[in-house]
């Protein structure tokens, strides 16, 4: 029980948030840790391949080609990005005030996304922020493996 308590109390204290996307709803831990960002707090998600997107994978499958070729070859933009942990970053950036000034540009600096569980990360408290979904879904590394 006192274990449980340190561990809540840890997290409450704690500017340090270590996030695991495993089964996590794309958007939804997109919010939650551009608002943790915007309160000032360190966020580094980990499995970042595990996150998933909800929904008929043909059509997500389809949304994302038509992102990838409107990028083009040129340099002109826009962007797509070539990782599962950059689109993750971007999904965070898309949520954040103003990501070229200001507070927008701090928390969005407070955000680090891993592919795997980093060493340094192994043995710590991370918040698991999915559950296991009956639903439709892709994880964003089937998404990249067919793009």
């Amino acid at each position: 029980m006192e274990d449980k308590e340190e561990k809540a109390d840890f997290i409450k204290v704690s500017n340090h948030l270590i996030i695991d996307a495993t089964n996590a709803t794309l958007g939804r831990l997109a919010s939650y840790a551009a608002k943790q960002a915007l309160q000032g707090k360190t966020v580094d998600i980990v499995n970042c391949n595990q996150a998933i997107i909800l929904g008929n994978p043909e059509y997500t499958l389809k949304r994302y080609q038509k992102l990838v070729r409107r990028g083009s070859s040129s340099l002109l933009g826009p962007f797509f990005p070539k990782t599962p942990e950059k689109l993750l970053k971007r999904a965070v950036r898309g949520m954040l005030p103003d990501h070229r000034v200001g507070r927008g540009k701090a928390a969005l600096g407070m955000v680090k996304c891993h592919n795997l569980v980093p060493a340094e990360f192994k043995e710590s408290h991370k918040i698991l922020a999915g559950k296991v979904k009956t639903a439709r879904k892709m994880t964003l590394k089937e998404l990249y493996q067919k793009l």
